[in-house]
């Protein structure tokens, strides 16, 4: 079977920053509160001028020039994102024409959080199959243009941004090994945004009701998102027979920091093994493992050879695993 491995990586953030001291003169909140329930102390911004193609653009453009490979040579882009630039053509057809990728095939894959993993599994898969020889997969957001900036439970912690990894084909040791996924539609209530579809399609109504706007229960998706990133990881885990200091880096989805240390917690994987980067960027849905990773290499905390495990939870909910041997 033909393996599959990143060959580079890219990440684009907004240049406004928006923190947690300019939050508080927006909603009822404070800085304090807000480290302490989430992690974050800042968070990035999309301008008014820039869409999510245009973030992903950026991070495609990042990958491929690290990778030194052009953008003609890419067969397929699959770009995962919440937030695209229209209902339709998608967000990967317009990250295409602005990368001048003019030989790939391009589509949106729709999985809220969990894209990041759910577009890196659709892109091994093309890679393993002789599909493809040339793959970028994409996560952007701007998760901003969704958020109801007078919920404090939402606007605090949701942000903009874009990442991507570019896949070849594998002829020495590193290697995409695994990634499993899965989903359960009976939280969809807990994480969603209900209104732009065709249950409730755009009207003054729904605009007078903000149900444009994503609406979380908090607690809810705390326990689920805990039990889910425990079970999820430990299964794969058990699959390929490794234990958790076999792992090097644990890069989890940047959704909370609360979150991220239960579930290291409960695996038993030591803090310092954890990337964090949601004190910096927030969440950013489909974008915060590819933006961790691209991190994680500009710091140097991989080296070739490293054990990678990723892992990601979003509405529906969603949620994903990942071992990459770097």
């Amino acid at each position: 079977m033909i393996r599959a491995k990143i060959v580079g990586v890219g990440a684009y953030a907004p240049k406004r920053i928006l923190t947690n001291h300019e939050l508080e003169q927006m909603v009822e909140t404070s800085d304090a509160w807000i480290v302490e329930r989430t992690g974050v102390r800042e968070r990035r911004i999309a301008g008014a001028d820039e869409v999510t193609s245009d973030l992903a653009a950026h991070a495609a453009r990042q990958a491929l020039a690290r990778a030194g490979i052009q953008p003609e040579e890419v067969d397929l882009i699959v770009c995962a994102t919440t937030s695209p630039d229209m209902v339709f053509p998608s967000t990967a057809i317009f990250c295409q024409q602005k990368i001048g990728a003019k030989r790939a095939a391009a589509f949106d894959l729709f999985a809220t959080c969990s894209g990041s993993l759910y577009a890196l599994s659709v892109a091994t898969q093309f890679i393993r199959s002789g599909q493809a020889q040339t793959v970028l997969a994409i996560g952007a957001e701007i998760l901003s243009r969704i958020t109801d900036f007078t919920d404090r439970g939402t606007c605090i912690i949701l942000a903009d941004g874009a990442g991507a990894a570019l896949l070849c084909p594998s002829t020495d040791a590193s290697e995409i090994l695994d990634i499993q996924l899965g989903s359960d539609g009976q939280y969809w209530d807990y994480l969603y945004c209900a209104a732009g579809g065709t249950k409730h399609p755009i009207s003054h109504e729904t605009v007078d009701q903000k149900l444009h706007y994503i609406k979380m229960k908090g607690n809810e998706v705390f326990k689920v998102a805990v039990r889910t990133l425990e079970d999820v990881t430990a299964a794969l885990l058990e699959k390929h027979g490794i234990v958790t200091r076999d792992i090097d880096l644990f890069i989890p989805h940047q959704a909370n920091l609360r979150i991220i240390r239960a579930a290291a917690k409960r695996l038993g994987m030591p803090m310092d093994k954890v990337f964090v980067n949601i004190d910096r960027y927030g969440n950013t849905g489909a974008a915060s493992i590819y933006i961790a990773l691209e991190e994680a290499v500009a710091q140097g905390r991989l080296k070739r050879g490293d054990l990678i495990l990723m892992a990601a939870f979003g509405g529906g909910f969603t949620w994903g695993a990942g071992l990459l041997r770097w």
